[in-house]
């Protein structure tokens, strides 16, 4: 197969989907593999980096998916590439769908197999290839909150563990997942007083016996998210429901509870926020004030750190693009049935069922191309 790895072309995003040493793994596995000009260089890898493991270099985006039978994204595309996009083209990259309906949109216009990292479950319901963004995320979320906490940056003027003889911050982190779980043990790591919410009962029971004294695990509810909301200096959004738009779960009226200077991190902006008043950001504009909290809503988070993002990222998908590389999208998505729940939009039928009830579209079971 022909697979093709694209430059991102997201506002300030260093990322690539793939690297060398993973490039060297898909041409040792009988593919041919395309790489955009200086696509690696954010991450640190140059184009000759690429020829070493076997890559050839194309100078535009167009020709690679004029060639390629795969292409492999970070980001989801950009509306100047919707056009680019073949029929029966595989699309393997984070799609993010339920908060993009002008993508959808057009990846059903297109025809083109749309398989998501981002839905690509296992068993266990955990989520592989979300995985080590959620780690990166979750541990940079905590990084940003300190910084703007500071008061040159709109914030209370609080150090996240305080001083002895001092009160550390109050850190409330919505969600006991992989990007909940790493912004605890960050906070908790510098000294906060960390809350961490979750709504299952057996994950509360996990976290209170790993995480260290510092961190109070409570039952997530409405009545408790806005009580701890009037105490807390720094509340992260971490809340996840696979492939679907995030529930807002600080409302407007609660920000008029919260202590002026305030942070809040929205983890979940990539699929739609769970702040009411959340909306993306870039890295160039990271933040916004709304009465007086500071907002942290970057899109793209792990993109700050695009060399360890992209290594952690090609350990995770590799596995998955060497399987329909060597199977085709069809023979993979029937024999796995994990990348068959990748699989969002499928020549012009919408096959992710939170996609379709987000926008009102019809659904087609992924089961019924097998």
């Amino acid at each position: 197969m022909i697979v093709g790895i694209l430059k991102e072309i997201k506002p300030e995003e260093k990322r690539i989907s793939m690297t060398p040493a993973g490039v060297e793994v898909m041409c040792q596995n009988g593919h041919r593999v395309l790489v955009e000009n200086d696509g690696g260089i954010g991450s640190g890898f140059t184009n000759q980096d690429y020829v070493d493991a076997g890559a050839q270099i194309i100078d535009t985006p167009a020709q690679i998916f004029q060639k390629a039978e795969m292409v492999m994204h970070v980001k989801e595309p950009q509306p100047s590439e919707y056009a680019l996009i073949r029929e029966d083209q595989i699309v393997f990259t984070y799609l993010h769908l339920a908060a993009e309906e002008k993508l959808t949109k057009a990846l059903m216009e297109q025809k083109s197999i749309n398989i998501a990292y981002e839905t690509i479950q296992k068993d266990d319901r955990s989520l592989p290839l979300l995985t080590p963004m959620s780690e990166v995320a979750g541990r940079m979320s905590i990084q940003q909150a300190a910084k703007y906490l500071e008061m040159h940056n709109g914030g209370r003027g609080v150090l996240l563990g305080g001083v002895p003889g001092t009160e550390p911050a109050t850190v409330v982190v919505i969600g006991g997942g992989v990007v909940g779980t790493h912004a605890a043990k960050m906070a908790c790591g510098l000294g906060a007083k960390v809350y961490l919410l979750d709504n299952s009962l057996p994950r509360l029971r996990y976290l209170s016996d790993v995480m260290p004294a510092n961190c109070f695990v409570l039952m997530s509810s409405p009545a408790q998210i806005r009580e701890l909301a009037k105490v807390a200096d720094v509340v992260v959004g971490a809340v996840l429901i696979p492939g679907a738009k995030a529930p807002h779960l600080i409302t407007r009226d609660m920000l008029k509870t919260m202590k002026p200077g305030s942070i809040l991190v929205d983890v979940s902006i990539d699929q739609g926020g769970c702040f009411e008043t959340s909306r993306p950001t870039t890295h160039g504009d990271p933040i916004y004030v709304v009465d007086d909290v500071v907002h942290y809503t970057v899109a793209n988070m792990p993109g700050a750190v695009a060399k360890t993002s992209t290594m952690a990222l090609t350990n995770a998908t590799l596995p998955y693009a060497v399987e329909i590389a060597n199977k085709g999208w069809l023979k993979a998505c029937q024999q796995n049935k994990e990348i068959r729940q990748g699989a969002n939009v499928v020549k012009g039928e919408v096959t992710y069922k939170a996609v379709s009830d987000a926008f009102g579209l019809d659904y087609k079971s992924i089961d019924s191309f097998m």
